[in-house]
């Protein structure tokens, strides 16, 4: 199972969450003591991963990983893809190896394949709820720090579209930057001025929209707007720049945001609120 994304270290991830779990530089540390105490050296497993729950997959080689980093000879077979949604009591992979070290894997290996599958799954249910509509689901940068890529990734599997991936590939100019420039185009063309390629920009109020487009931005977050504001302000946009509607976004409004014409829809909860999904690993001696 290949994996690989830009400005990921799949290796070092891996090597990193499995020294955090045996406590590598503790004193003590480095070593499985429930397993190297109870599991003879020899012992082998053949384990199951499956979903307790109806989810959204996302992160099955990652889960791989972890186990091929303690036993590079063990045997896995997907059963499913990332973004494949699948019900309650899916077989997602099956697995076989040496017992210690498939225990010792385990715990990481599931943590983070509950956390972006979580977070596939619930951005899959914003998906549907915005019904028939051509507006794309944005996610944000509401991450966990060091996570943000795979958190992104996940979203991704979820059937959303990734926004900034950080402070470095597009202005964001929201309301203290204004603040602090002055007025809305005022910050705009400072951004424009310095030559930034790509220039979003917030707008909370109908008068910020011709300031900021005649400035020279490219996208207008029109942020905290009530759906009848929306379609105002999409209105009056009228295709001279890509619009979307940001804030308080929920499950049970998003459907009528969509349908205001707006062209994204942003949503921090996908990354920020996710509940890890319920996915288990059983394990049978061989």
């Amino acid at each position: 199972m290949h994996f690989d994304l830009p400005g990921f270290d799949l290796p070092r991830f891996v090597q990193t969450t499995l020294a955090e779990d045996l406590g590598t530089g503790w004193p003590g540390g480095g070593q499985d003591v429930t397993a190297q105490s109870v599991i003879p050296a020899e012992a082998r497993f053949a384990g199951i991963m499956d979903s307790r729950d109806a989810v959204t997959v996302a992160g099955l080689a990652l889960a791989a990983a972890f186990f091929r980093a303690l036993d590079p000879n063990v045997t896995i077979e997907p059963l499913v893809a990332d973004g494949e949604q699948v019900p309650a009591g899916t077989a997602l992979m099956r697995l076989e190896g040496r017992a210690r070290a498939l225990l010792t894997a385990e715990r990481s290996a599931l943590n983070t394949l509950q956390h972006l599958s979580g977070i596939a799954t619930l951005t899959r249910r914003y998906v549907d709820a915005m019904g028939d509509t051509h507006c794309i689901l944005l996610d944000t940068r509401k991450t966990i720090p060091g996570l943000r890529v795979l958190e992104k990734y996940a979203t991704t599997m979820g059937g959303a579209q990734n926004h900034r991936m950080g402070l470095w590939d597009a202005a964001m100019i929201k309301d203290n930057h204004i603040a602090v420039a002055g007025d809305v185009g005022e910050a705009v063309r400072r951004a424009r001025a310095a030559g930034v390629a790509r220039i979003i920009c917030e707008v909370d109020r109908i008068d910020q929209i011709e300031p900021a487009l005649q400035a020279g931005a490219d996208h207008l977050l029109l942020d905290n707007m009530a759906p009848p504001m929306l379609r105002q302000a999409v209105a009056l946009i009228a295709g001279r720049a890509a619009t979307e509607a940001s804030g308080g976004v929920t499950l049970d409004t998003i459907a009528a945001i969509a349908a205001t014409g707006v062209d994204y829809v942003s949503v921090g909860r996908l990354t920020q609120s996710a509940p890890a999904a319920d996915i288990g690993l059983d394990f049978t001696p061989l």
